[in-house]
């Protein structure tokens, strides 16, 4: 059963996304979402929250981005009823692939697509945990693109609206929500 939006602490929400100094690399604060994760109860609100959003949007799939994407997106597309498709980083799927490079905040990375992973017009929903350079899901955006999908929207728990990622992914036509920006929830 569903929580019912009403009934929802999303500010608790961004109080457990725990912060780690200098991880990856020095000068990078980097935003943990794992403690959400081994609570049932943010878990629950997290995906319940994303649930309420899409439940009437005629979504066919739901992408997530390696790796904490595919935890979300998983959650996401089976309470949706919709199948759901891994976009992983470069060598990981074992199939024909699309790839596409990106620039991270730090260094350089590419994703892949299986190339029967969605059909042409197939109305998906894009997931990552959070969206600050945006490198990595406008990357999952052009995949989907090639491969004939409409991206209804892209989805994090996270959005840091000081870094160009937001504005990027709204600039190239997808719209773009977040439950939490910076430190503060809807």
């Amino acid at each position: 059963m569903l929580i019912h939006p009403e009934v929802m602490d999303v500010n608790a929400l961004a109080a457990k996304i725990r912060k780690i100094e200098n991880w990856p690399e020095k000068g990078i604060l980097f935003h943990d979402i794992t403690p959400v994760l081994q609570s049932a109860e943010y878990f629950r609100l997290l995906i319940d929250l994303m649930v309420y959003r899409y439940m009437g949007q005629k979504i066919d799939t739901v992408a997530g981005l390696d790796a904490r994407g595919f935890i979300i997106g998983a959650a996401l597309a089976y309470q949706l009823n919709v199948g759901f498709v891994p976009i992983r980083k470069k060598g990981k799927l074992p199939f024909d692939t699309l790839s596409q490079s990106y620039a991270l905040e730090y260094g350089e990375a590419a994703v892949e697509i299986h190339t029967d992973a969605v059909k042409p017009g197939s109305r998906v929903l894009l997931v990552d945990d959070l969206v600050a350079t945006g490198g990595t899901m406008l990357a999952g955006v052009e995949l989907l693109r090639k491969l004939g999908a409409e991206v209804v929207e892209a989805a994090a728990i996270l959005e840091f609206t000081d870094l160009p990622g937001g504005a990027k992914i709204r600039a190239s036509g997808v719209p773009l929500f977040s439950l939490c920006q910076n430190e503060g929830c809807m």
